[in-house]
């Protein structure tokens, strides 16, 4: 078996159920576990990912009305991988390669490998993702069970938060232009005990108005940037200029989660996001999580 991930998620996903030697190549993108950071990349991206978050938004605007592809595939490195799997998604043609893009490509490959697409929207949707991925890569048992562990690690953090009482959470996904984090996260803030106030269970992100965010009066912000630690969500802080964006967070506890790690990966790791999320609410640190201030 030959696998390609053209995801970060994926490749986490192919660790957990035990296939990582199967795996031959990633993409450009893919960072955890430390082992794929040596394998060939098959995806590429003209933007630079060291850009402002204002810049990035606005390349990739310009690239989709061009229409060009943000992130393409190699086709002459994943013809010479001879895979016999790829994994792909049909969550958002901005953040990786389609489906329809993978199906299209493995067509032409001689033998056609088999595409396996993530889809869920939400943590069960993630956790049936794991277990589908398990059964394609021949390892249907390793994926059920990851897929158990996790939905129970879930429900064991949800008992522990229920006697908590409920806060108003506010999570931002994008920075310049403000985006609330959809999908799973909702429900991830509702396991850690808080109401997530910007979106339900299964939106998409949405681009909205400082203005607006600012009216919901959240109890907390959490800023749980696509694709950025700590660190780099700090620096996007730094420089944002907004005045509501000022206000908001100038009067609210804001905590930084590593969101490239932990919230924006439908994997296995999404767990510890929620643990995270959960330390924010009654304000402790840890790894990948870290408190906030205007200066």
């Amino acid at each position: 078996m030959r696998i390609v991930s053209l995801l970060p998620a994926a490749t986490e996903i192919v660790a957990a159920v035990g296939a990582l030697p199967e795996l031959v190549g990633v993409s450009h993108e893919c960072d955890f576990p430390e082992a794929v950071r040596q394998l060939p990349r098959v995806t590429t991206t003209p933007i630079d990912p060291g850009l402002a978050s204002s810049a990035i938004d606005e390349h990739v605007r310009a690239l989709v009305s061009a229409g060009r592809a943000v992130i393409a595939i190699d086709t002459n490195r994943l013809r010479q991988l001879t895979p016999t799997h790829i994994i792909t998604q049909d969550l958002c043609e901005v953040c990786a390669v389609s489906d329809g893009e993978a199906v299209r490509l493995a067509a032409v490959l001689d033998p056609p490998p088999v595409v396996v697409s993530l889809s869920g929207r939400t943590l069960d949707g993630v956790w049936q993702s794991i277990a589908s991925v398990g059964a394609a890569l021949g390892r249907e048992a390793e994926g059920q069970r990851v897929s158990a562990e996790l939905s129970g690690r879930m429900a064991t953090l949800r008992a522990s938060a229920a006697t908590s009482t409920p806060r108003q959470v506010l999570c931002i996904e994008w920075l310049a232009p403000p985006f609330t984090a959809g999908h799973w996260v909702p429900e991830m803030v509702e396991a850690a005990g808080g109401i997530d106030i910007g979106a339900a269970p299964g939106d998409h992100s949405a681009e909205r108005d400082w203005a607006e965010l600012n009216g919901l009066n959240p109890d907390i912000v959490i800023i749980m940037l696509c694709g950025m630690d700590v660190a780099r969500s700090q620096r996007e802080l730094a420089i944002l200029d907004d005045p509501d964006a000022l206000d908001l967070l100038g009067r609210v506890p804001v905590w930084i989660i590593d969101g490239n790690a932990y919230t924006s990966r439908p994997g296995p790791r999404l767990v510890e996001g929620t643990e995270r999320i959960a330390a924010a609410l009654v304000g402790r640190g840890l790894s990948g999580l870290k408190r906030w201030r205007q200066d």
